[in-house]
């Protein structure tokens, strides 16, 4: 950032300083102009024709460096068939007159005619009355006290933007220095946390460093909530399986006939609580993406695709926009969907309906069937591992288990309503809008 800002600096000043030199040099060089431009005006206004044809002053001009020899102030006055006029400080020179400097307008030039001297020549062609001849007018001045102007002016330029930039330089770096200070107290602050002796950042911070100090503090907290979920699980599985594995052992130990069959049902139990707790960890895993996102629509036309192979006489009508998406990972939603979709053909009558809409910030998908219906008290229980109203068909009761699991992980809600289209069950599900 500090070199980033000198080059910029650096860049600024050398194109303002240029500009400004340019600016400021042209106005000197063109009010030294106009000094000369004044004295040849004076010039042309004091000369007249004397009776022998020649130029002559009709007053003295009151500027003495015109008088004395060599002073860097020049006049001279030239016509065709005549000599030339000069001032007296030209002395034994005389200024050159060039054959494509001539005109009524006024022209400004340098000229090197002079090896010691450099000269600001101003000239003009003029008609004096009562002459014939096309006078031309000169004035010259050494360029020696413009030249000294215009050092002088840039060198104030060079010291002033000198200072300029080593204060612009300095002030750039006392910037970001304090300007990143706080992120030097924040690494501190998360190798405290690393190392365990704190659990969350605290401290005053800056308004524009806050915001990523929320952010790492609920990342801390997204990751103490996982782990602790994380370790309940592991608890809950470990007990769901210690009773089965003491029967086992128990059945195995007495030497008891039916063992295979007591083998058999509880495997089948650890089976169930192994299922359960593995789509938790999927769904908890996958849900640390941020970016997690799944198109409603396709995902529900997959599902209608599968479970009409599996149920041919059952009739699925999808209704609502094809544009929505939910902050679920894909295969989530999916599983979610065709255990309620296939539950509905399972225990309906033969018609699902299913229908996808928008609501407050949520994806609302509601899978309505024309079965039997469950009655209000028992919509709860449906929620719990094992449970099955209906024991007549397969099943392990651990579906609706499953799927409000995954949906609270993804910080949605599935609810069990009646439906009043089709006389059967209603499964509500919202999902966070992506």
């Amino acid at each position: 950032m500090i070199v980033i800002a000198t080059i910029w600096i650096l860049v600024l000043l050398a194109g303002g300083g240029f500009a400004l030199d340019r600016v400021l040099t042209s106005a000197v060089t063109r009010n030294f102009d106009d000094q000369l431009e004044y004295v040849l005006n004076s010039l042309i206004v004091s000369a007249e024709i004397d009776s022998n044809g020649d130029v002559m002053f009709n007053r003295t001009l009151g500027d003495q460096r015109f008088l004395e020899p060599y002073s860097g102030a020049y006049w001279q006055i030239s016509g065709k068939g005549h000599d030339p006029f000069p001032s007296r400080s030209l002395w034994d020179r005389l200024l050159k007159v060039r054959p494509d400097h001539h005109g009524t307008e006024v022209q400004t030039y340098d000229s090197h005619e002079f090896r010691d001297q450099t000269l600001r020549v101003v000239e003009r062609d003029v008609k004096l009355p009562g002459s014939p001849t096309l006078w031309h007018f000169q004035v010259a001045q050494s360029r020696a006290m413009l030249d000294a102007q215009i050092d002088a002016l840039r060198r104030t330029l060079v010291r002033s933007f000198l200072l300029l930039g080593l204060g612009l330089l300095v002030m750039a770096a006392l910037q970001t220095w304090y300007g990143l200070l706080p992120l030097k107290r924040l690494r501190l602050a998360i190798a405290e946390l690393r190392a365990g002796h704190s659990q969350r950042i605290e401290g005053e911070m800056p308004a524009e460093v806050a915001p990523m100090v929320e952010e790492l503090n609920a990342l801390v907290a997204h990751n103490d909530r996982q782990a602790e979920e994380a370790r309940r699980h592991a608890g809950n599985l470990a007990h769901a399986l210690k009773t089965p594995l003491t029967v086992i052992m128990n059945a195995a130990t007495a030497q008891s006939d039916p063992l295979s069959e007591t083998v058999i049902r509880e495997a089948r139990t650890m089976r169930r609580q192994v299922d359960h707790h593995l789509a938790r960890a999927r769904a908890v895993g996958r849900r640390g993406s941020a970016h997690s996102r799944a198109e409603v629509w396709p995902s529900v036309e997959a599902v209608e695709r599968a479970v009409s192979r599996l149920y041919p006489h059952l009739r699925i009508d999808i209704d609502g926009p094809k544009d929505l998406a939910a902050h679920i990972e894909r295969q989530d939603l999916e599983e979610i969907l065709g255990n309620l979709v296939e539950n509905a053909a399972k225990y309906g009558g033969g018609s699902v309906f299913v229908t996808v809409g928008a609501e407050a910030g949520f994806v609302e998908i509601m899978i309505e069937d024309d079965g039997p219906g469950i009655a209000e008290a028992d919509r709860q229980k449906l929620f719990e591992r094992g449970v099955r109203l209906d024991t007549g068909k397969p099943g392990t009761g651990l579906g609706l288990a499953i799927v409000r699991d995954v949906v609270e992980i993804y910080d949605g809600t599935v609810t069990l309503e009646e439906s009043e289209d089709l006389g059967g069950l209603l499964v509500r599900l919202r999902l966070p809008a992506a």
